[in-house]
């Protein structure tokens, strides 16, 4: 997959595993990831999937409706790339966090949703529920951050809530933060997140 890696300055600072939202590229959210935890290691992403040339994590039907074979094969591909890259750039597998904005945050959850033990913890901008109606493999003491606009069109209030009860009833330590805007991403979310993965 089209990467970038960026060391980070102390081993014991989690890798940051930075998934863009639709139409974005490897680089979007290193910014982002220097703000929640200056200290990590970055390895961003590119999604492999083109819609109308945008690049995405996994092809959707329609808006809102995914692909579902598609975002199961995606997430494991996904998965087996992050095993490489720490193979590849020697960093601690299983210190992983995933940041991931709208599609990205959805492929993150995804993660979660099908392979236990791929995130140490996930911090999710703006995310929907990945599949509905499956089991969840057991993710007690997983710490989730969820921020979510009361105003978004595109993952609503309900859809952000359905999301937090599905990771928690797991056993995931979900927190969700609440902005009164839309879909964008702000920076007192990221400032909100930052200080939460501090406590983490």
């Amino acid at each position: 997959m089209i990467h970038i890696f960026e060391p980070g300055s102390s081993p014991n600072a989690p890798t940051l595993l930075l998934l863009h939202g639709t139409g974005g590229s490897e680089r979007d959210l290193v910014g982002v990831g220097r703000m929640l935890n200056p200290e990590s290691a970055l390895l961003g992403v590119r999604g492999n999937v083109s819609e109308r040339g945008m690049a995405r994590f996994f092809r959707r039907i329609a808006e809102g409706v995914f692909d579902e074979a598609d975002l199961i094969a995606r997430t494991a591909e996904l998965n087996a790339f992050v095993d490489e890259s720490a193979d590849k750039y020697g960093f601690d597998r299983h210190n992983v966090v995933a940041v991931g904005y709208s599609n990205g945050a959805n492929i993150a959850a995804s993660l979660l949703y099908h392979h236990q033990d791929a995130l140490k913890g996930a911090v999710l901008f703006h995310p929907m529920v990945p599949r509905r109606g499956i089991e969840l493999p057991d993710l007690s003491g997983v710490p989730v951050f969820i921020g979510a606009g009361r105003n978004d069109p595109l993952c609503t209030m309900a859809e952000s809530e359905e999301l937090a009860a599905a990771l928690g009833a797991a056993g995931a330590a979900v927190e969700t933060h609440w902005e009164n805007g839309g879909h964008q991403l702000s920076r007192t979310e990221v400032e909100a997140a930052a200080a939460w993965l501090r406590g983490v």
